[in-house]
C-alpha cells in the first residue's frame, strides 16, 4: 500500500509535519505527570534488592518463544506468566564470547571449547601493544576466532600464510624488525548457510597484528585506538597491483575526538611547547621512531630521515632537572595533544564568535521557532565555551529586511557565574546594569552595509546581562510580525562581513525557504519526479551562491551551522553546501512545532549541547605517512584548501572524514605508518596540535588482506562515496555502485581464495559477514531508497548524515537497532554490577520474522526511536509500560513513555535512555532521538514508517535480505 509521504513521515496533512497520533477512545492524558521516583528512574530496583515480578495471564503469552529466545536461544524458558526472560544459564553457548546467546541456526555450534580462560571468539585487542603483549601471542587470537565456530564443517580449514623470506629479508635490510608468525587468519563461511546475526555488527575490527618490538616503548597505547582512526584493511599490501586484485578500498576513517567536551575524554597533553619533527617530510615523532647516536638523533619511521633530538627534549624547564624521556607522552602515546609555541600561529588565536542569524518571518514566529531558540540560547549562556573571557556574540534578525542590534556594555559588573536571571522581573534596567538594546534596519539586499559594526559583535562577559534583557524581549518584537519574507542570504553576505576579520560561527535558525536577495531559492520540488531518474536533479545546488559563498566563508575562517524547520520546502540540497564547505553541519527538523512540547524539547536539548560543545577554530587537517603511500581523496565537511590539507573554519567535535590512501611504490617496510595531525585553537585561545599515529604491517598475502578487513569502516567509506555518487550521477547510479562493489568483493573472493568454486553456496571471510546486510542498510536507507514518497528535504538531509556521522552511529543509522522488550533478561535495564552501566537486551535481526504479536519491541536507528506494541499485548504488559489496560488508550505517535511506579517501567525507560547514550560508544553526539509509540493496529501510516527501518524485509521498490544474497549470488556464479 502506497502512502502519501507527508502522511508516512509524521502524520499530519500539512507537507511531513511531525503531529501526535491518538486514538479517540484514549484515556490517557498528554502529559504523564511523574512519578516521585522518575529522577532516580532505578531506585527501585536498588532499594528493594530484588525485582518485583509482574504476571500475564498465562494463556496469553506463549512463554519461551519470544523475539530474544528465538535471536539468541541458550537460555531456559521464562516460568510461566512472566515476562522477564532470565539471563543465559551459566556454559550457556554465546556468540564470539560476548555473551549474546545464539542458538545453531545461526551457524554457531552449541558446544564451545574455552581458550584458556575465556571461551572463544576475537579478543578484544589490546590497541597499541606489540603481538608478544596480547595474551596469548598471535596464536591465541586466532585460536579464538578459529572457535566462533565460523568454518563450517566439511570446509577448507583456515588458511595458513606464512611470510615470504624474501620479504623478511628486505624489511631487515630496510632496518624493520623480522615478522615472526602469520597476520590475520581467514576463515570462510557460507554466507547462505550460516545466516548473518546481527550480534556480529558488534564484533571490533580484526586486531592490528605488528612485530614485536616495533613501537620504541612498550606502552599498550602506543597504536592508535579504532575511535580516533581506523583503516579499512588492517594489513597493508606491499603494492598497488595486489590492492588492485583484491577489490578492497584502503582508506581511513578519522574521528579526532570522542566526545563534545575534553573532560568526557582526556588526551596526553605535551605542555612544554618542544615539538620534535621530520625535517623532510614534517611528521611528528612518536612511538614507531627509532634512536641512533646514542640517543643524540633519531631517524623518522615516515620517511627514514635521521633528526636531531631538541636539547630540550630530556629537560624539564619547570623545575630545572633533566627528566626520564621515555616517560615522554609522545613516546607513549599514540593520540597526544601538543602545546604549540609562537611559530604555529599566522595571527593571534582568535577568539569564540557566534552570530545568531534569527528567521523572524511569520513562519518562525507563529511555529514558536524564534521564542523557542532565543530562550535556549539565554539559559545556555552559561555553557557556552568562555573559559578565557574574550567569546563574542552578535544577532541578526531576517525577515524581508535585516535587522541588526547594537547591544552597549553593562553599566556594572554582571552577575556571577551560574546566578539565574529571570527575564521576566521587573527589576529596572538601569539599576541592573543592563543597557538597552537598539535595531537598526537595513533594507538594501543587494548591498547589505553595517551601520555599526564597532556594537553588533560584544563580549559575553561584559554585556552579559544586557544580551539577557535582549534575548527575553526579542521574541515580543516580531510577535505580530506578518511578513512571509526571507532574505536569509544577504543576512549571511552580511554577517560574513561582519565577522571575517576574526573568524567565526554563523549560527542559521530559519523555518523559511530564502526567496528574497542574494540566494534567492524558488520552490522546485516536483512530486511527480519522486522516485524517477530525474530525482537526482533535486539534490542539486539551484543557486550557485551557496558553494561560491561558502568557500568565501572558509578563507575567512568562518563556518555556518544551519537549524532548518520548514514544514514546507526549503531546499536543504541547496542550503546543505554551506555548512558542508565549511566544517559545519545541517540539522533538519520537519514540521516543527514548539506547540508540541516533544518537539520544543528535542531542538532544545540539542541546540543547548551544540552551543556548549567545544570546537577547534581556524583547524587544518593533514595526514602524512610512509613513503610510498600517499592520500589521494578526502570525504567529509570541510574545504579542501590544496592537494593534501583539510580546511576547518570551525573544527566539530561530531563528525567523521574519510581519506582514500593510494600506494604509489612498493613497501619495503614491515611495518607502516600514516599520521593524522589537526592543527588548531582551543575555545580558551589555546593553539594545539592533535596527532594521532597508526601502525599497520605490510603484507604480500592477499588472504591476510581479507582477514585483516574491517567491516565498519569499508561501509564508512562506501556511505561516502554513495553519497557522491548521488550528488553527482543520481540516486540509481549510487546504489547500483554499491550493489556492483559487492559483488565485485564477492567474486574476487570466490575467484582467488575459495577456489572457485563454492557449490551451493556464497562464500565470505567471517570478519566480513556483515557486508551484504549493511550494504542493504545503506540502499534502503531514506538518504538512497528507491521511493515516491521520500521528500528531497528528507533525503538531502539524510545525505549529510551518511556523509557525517561517526561509525557508531553510521552503522546504526544504516542498520538500525532492534530490542525484544517483554521478554528481556532479567539483568536488561539494569546497572552491571561491574561497570554500573545500564545493561541492554541482545539486538535482533531486523525482520518481522522476530516479532510475536504479543510483544513489545524497540527499533531504534540513532535519529528515531520506535516503541512497537504487538496487537495481542496482554493487559499487565500495558499496565506495566503505558498505565492503561486496553491497548486503543494506549496514546500513540510522538511523546515519551509514562514513569510509572514499578521496576518494568523503569527497565523500559533505562533501555531506550541506554540506546541512546552515545557517549559510553566513544562519539560526540547532540542528538536526541524523538520517541513514537507505533501499535501494531494502529495509524497505518506510522506502523508504514517505522517498518522502513527492517531492513532485511521487502518494502516498496526494494528486496529482502534473502532475496538480496540471492540475487547476489546469482551475479557472482555468472
Amino acid at each position: 500500500m502506497s502512502v502519501p509521504y507527508d502522511q508516512q513521515y509524521g502524520g499530519q496533512p500539512a507537507p511531513y509535519g511531525d503531529q501526535t497520533y491518538s486514538d479517540p477512545s484514549q484515556q490517557q492524558p498528554a502529559d504523564t505527570p511523574a512519578s516521585p521516583s522518575s529522577a532516580t528512574p532505578l531506585a527501585h530496583a536498588a532499594d528493594h534488592g530484588k525485582k518485583k515480578k509482574r504476571t500475564y495471564a498465562a494463556d496469553a503469552f506463549n512463554v519461551g518463544t519470544g523475539a530474544n529466545v528465538a535471536a539468541g536461544g541458550g537460555a531456559p524458558p521464562p516460568a510461566p506468566g512472566q515476562y522477564g526472560a532470565p539471563a543465559p544459564a551459566a556454559g550457556a553457548p554465546v556468540y564470539g564470547g560476548y555473551g549474546v546467546p545464539v542458538d545453531p541456526q545461526y551457524g554457531v555450534p552449541q558446544q564451545q571449547q574455552p581458550v584458556g580462560a575465556a571461551a572463544g571468539g576475537y579478543q578484544y585487542p589490546d590497541y597499541g601493544a606489540n603481538a608478544a603483549a596480547v595474551p596469548g601471542g598471535v596464536d591465541g587470537l586466532t585460536a579464538g576466532v578459529a572457535n566462533m565456530g565460523f568454518t563450517p564443517a566439511g570446509s577448507q580449514p583456515p588458511l595458513q600464510q606464512q611470510q615470504p623470506p624474501q620479504v623478511q629479508q628486505q624489511a631487515q635490510q630496510a632496518g624493520a624488525p623480522a615478522r615472526a608468525g602469520p597476520l590475520n587468519q581467514l576463515y570462510p563461511t557460507d554466507l547462505l548457510s550460516q545466516p548473518f546475526n546481527v550480534s556480529e555488527l558488534e564484533l571490533p575490527p580484526p586486531p592490528i597484528i605488528l612485530p614485536a618490538n616495533t613501537s620504541v616503548t612498550p606502552s599498550p597505547d602506543a597504536n592508535c585506538p579504532p575511535k580516533y582512526v581506523r583503516s579499512t584493511i588492517n594489513a597493508v599490501p606491499t603494492n598497488h597491483s595486489l590492492l588492485k586484485k583484491s577489490k578492497l578500498p584502503f582508506a581511513l576513517i578519522i574521528q579526532p575526538y570522542a566526545a563534545l567536551h575534553d573532560l568526557d575524554d582526556p588526551v596526553p597533553i605535551v605542555q612544554d611547547q618542544v615539538i620534535s619533527r621530520c625535517r623532510r617530510c614534517r611528521s611528528y615523532i612518536n612511538p614507531y621512531v627509532t634512536f641512533v647516536d646514542h640517543g643524540h638523533r633519531w631517524r623518522c619511521n615516515m620517511c627514514n630521515l635521521t633528526n636531531d633530538v631538541p636539547q630540550a627534549f630530556d629537560w624539564d624547564a619547570a623545575s630545572q632537572k633533566s627528566v626520564d624521556r621515555w616517560q615522554r607522552h609522545e613516546l607513549n602515546h599514540s593520540v597526544v595533544e601538543f602545546v604549540a609555541p609562537q611559530e604555529y600561529m599566522v595571527r593571534p588565536p582568535q577568539p569564540l564568535v557566534y552570530l545568531f542569524l534569527f528567521d523572524v518571518s511569520y513562519a518562525s514566529v507563529s511555529s514558536g521557532l524564534l521564542a523557542t531558540s532565543a530562550r535556549t540560547i539565554l539559559d545556555s549562556l552559561n555553557r557556552i565555551p568562555n573559559a578565557d573571557s574574550r567569546t563574542r556574540v552578535g544577532f541578526i534578525a531576517v525577515d524581508s529586511s535585516l535587522h541588526y542590534f547594537a547591544i552597549p556594555r553593562d553599566s556594572k559588573p554582571t552577575k556571577e557565574e551560574g546566578e539565574e536571571v529571570d527575564p521576566d522581573s521587573n527589576e529596572n534596567d538601569e539599576e541592573s546594569g543592563a543597557g538597552e538594546t537598539s535595531m537598526l534596519v537595513v533594507s538594501d539586499l543587494d548591498e547589505p552595509f553595517l551601520p555599526v559594526p564597532q556594537e553588533l559583535l560584544v563580549p559575553l562577559t561584559s554585556s552579559r546581562q544586557s544580551i539577557e534583557l535582549f534575548l527575553s524581549k526579542l521574541p515580543s518584537m516580531f510577535a505580530n510580525n506578518q511578513s512571509n519574507g526571507s532574505c536569509m542570504g544577504s543576512a549571511l553576505r552580511a554577517g560574513h562581513k561582519l565577522i571575517s576579520p576574526l573568524g567565526g560561527k554563523m549560527v542559521v535558525l530559519t523555518a523559511s525557504l530564502p526567496n528574497l536577495g542574494t540566494g534567492k531559492l524558488e520552490m522546485r520540488e516536483d512530486k511527480k519526479v519522486l522516485g524517477t531518474s530525474k530525482e537526482g536533479a533535486l539534490l542539486q545546488t539551484a543557486n550557485s551562491f551557496y558553494k561560491s559563498f561558502a568557500v568565501e566563508c572558509s578563507k575567512n575562517q568562518v563556518s555556518v551551522d544551519m537549524f532548518l524547520f520548514s514544514s514546507q520546502y526549503q531546499d536543504v540540497a541547496s542550503l546543505s553546501n554551506l555548512p558542508r564547505y565549511t566544517g559545519g553541519q545541517t540539522w533538519f527538523y520537519p514540521g516543527w512545532n514548539a506547540g508540541r512540547p516533544e518537539d520544543a524539547i528535542k531542538f532544545a536539548s540539542e541546540f543547548s549541547d551544540f552551543l556548549s560543545s567545544e570546537i577547534g577554530l581556524e583547524a587544518v587537517l593533514r595526514v602524512r605517512a610512509t613513503t610510498g603511500l600517499r592520500m589521494s581523496s578526502f570525504y567529509g565537511n570541510f574545504f579542501n584548501r590544496s592537494s593534501d590539507l583539510c580546511a576547518f573554519p570551525a573544527f566539530p567535535r561530531d563528525q567523521c572524514y574519510v581519506v582514500e590512501v593510494a600506494i604509489d611504490e612498493t613497501l619495503q617496510k614491515n611495518v607502516v605508518c600514516l599520521q593524522t595531525a589537526v592543527l588548531h585553537t582551543t575555545c580558551n585561545g589555546e593553539r594545539r596540535i592533535r596527532v594521532m599515529t597508526l601502525a599497520l604491517p605490510t603484507t604480500t598475502n592477499l588472504a591476510e588482506v581479507y582477514g585483516s578487513a574491517d567491516q565498519a569502516a569499508i561501509t564508512a567509506y562506501f556511505s561516502h562515496k554513495a553519497v557522491e555518487k548521488a550528488l553527482d550521477g543520481g540516486l540509481d547510479a549510487a546504489r547500483d555502485s554499491l550493489q556492483n562493489k559487492l559483488t565485485e568483493l564477492l567474486q574476487t573472493f570466490r575467484k582467488e581464495l575459495a577456489g572457485g568454486s563454492m557449490g551451493g553456496g556464497l562464500q565470505f571471510p567471517a570478519n566480513l559477514r556483515g557486508l551484504p546486510a549493511l550494504f542493504l542498510g545503506l540502499i534502503k536507507n531514506v538518504g538512497l531508497r528507491k521511493s515516491s514518497q521520500i521528500p528531497s528535504d528528507l533525503r538531502a538531509a539524510a545525505l549529510c548524515q551518511l556523509s557525517t556521522l561517526p561509525v557508531p552511529l553510521l552503522l546504526q543509522f544504516i542498520y538500525p537497532r532492534l530490542y525484544s522488550l517483554h521478554d528481556m533478561p532479567d539483568s536488561a535495564g539494569l546497572p552491571d554490577p561491574e561497570t554500573s552501566q545500564i545493561v541492554l537486551p541482545p539486538p535482533v535481526n531486523l525482520s518481522s520474522e522476530r516479532f510475536q504479536s504479543y510483544g513489545l519491541y524497540l527499533i531504534d536507528d540513532g535519529q528515531t526511536q520506535f516503541v512497537w506494541v504487538g496487537r495481542d499485548a496482554v493487559p499487565q504488559l500495558l499496565v506495566d509500560v503505558f498505565g492503561v489496560e486496553d491497548r486503543t488508550q494506549v496514546r500513540v505517535g510522538k511523546g515519551a513513555l509514562p514513569e510509572l511506579d514499578n521496576d518494568f517501567s523503569e527497565r523500559v525507560r533505562a533501555v531506550l535512555q541506554k540506546s541512546r547514550d552515545f557517549k559510553s560508544r566513544g562519539v560526540g553526539s547532540i542528538t536526541v532521538p524523538h520517541v513514537y509509540v507505533v501499535r501494531e493496529d494502529g495509524e497505518p501510516s506510522l506502523k508504514l514508517w517505522a517498518q522502513t527501518l527492517l531492513v532485511e524485509d521487502r518494502a516498496d521498490h526494494s528486496m529482502s535480505f534473502q532475496q538480496w544474497m540471492g540475487n547476489l549470488r546469482e551475479k557472482v556464479v555468472q
